[in-house]
């Protein structure tokens, strides 16, 4: 008789995309977060190791699909660019996301929040930062010897990693660039390509028609008995330049 052994091996434990809750609640609180999204992929575009991810599931314990959290905007340094369905921290080199980002909505509650703070120190965030746009406020959290730790930070703060100002002085938050340069909305970031892109066609059609200019006045000026050396400093132009527009005449 033949016996049939079963495999001990255990089934393959599955880590879900998505818990069926939308990104956000409101469009306010979308467009925060493609706000903060898309100028970080912006200001780390050209480093091949950071990994910005919006409403991503991250995993922090294999084996384990209950312990989990998506946070509205994260930020893992030291992680290559590119796309995943969740944020496995053991298919990471087990490095954690070291910024992470919370965009109040009026469906948050205090109890949700709390855990997801004390998720976000047990497994590694360094920096942790929740807006309220329905107030203005703005909290900081920064890790500490046990964990992470809230800061008074009076109304302007810089990221320690990613280097970037928040302003909460006014009506509504700011949010710039290492260098200064305000985040913007993808319809100004176009409006500001499309203005670039005016000024440089402005700029093109000046130089052709100064260069016109020339071409009109180098033959005229000969023709008024100057030579060509003249000419050249008339014109504030090489004899060359002169020699070439004048063989082309």
């Amino acid at each position: 008789m033949v016996s049939q052994i079963e495999s001990s091996a255990p089934s393959e434990i599955l880590y879900p995309e998505s818990d069926g809750q939308p990104m956000a609640n409101n469009t306010e609180h979308f467009e925060i977060i493609v706000l903060i999204k898309g100028n970080l992929d912006i200001l780390f575009a050209d480093n091949p190791n950071v990994f910005v991810a919006g409403d991503l599931f991250w995993y922090p314990i294999r084996g384990n699909n209950k312990i989990k959290y998506a946070p509205d905007v994260m930020v893992a340094l030291n992680r290559p660019k590119g796309r995943r369905s969740s944020y496995k921290q053991w298919e990471e080199e087990n490095q954690p996301p070291q910024v992470v980002f919370e965009i109040l909505s009026p469906v948050n509650t205090s109890v949700e929040m709390d855990r997801k703070l004390l998720f976000y120190s047990q497994y590694g965030v360094e920096e942790y930062y929740i807006y309220n746009p329905a107030n203005n406020e703005l909290r900081v959290w920064l890790r500490g010897e046990y964990g992470l730790d809230c800061l008074d930070f009076g109304q302007k703060w810089v990221s320690p990693r990613l280097q970037i100002g928040f302003d909460v002085s006014g009506e509504h938050w700011q949010l710039s660039y290492p260098d200064g340069q305000p985040f913007m909305t993808f319809g100004e970031l176009m409006a500001q390509a499309q203005a670039a892109q005016q000024q440089a066609e402005a700029a093109q059609q000046q130089a052709q028609a100064a260069q016109q200019r020339l071409q009109q006045a180098v033959p005229r000026l000969l023709s008024m008995g100057l030579n060509r050396e003249q000419v050249a400093d008339a014109l504030s132009l090489s004899v060359e330049d002169v020699e070439a527009i004048a063989m082309n005449l």
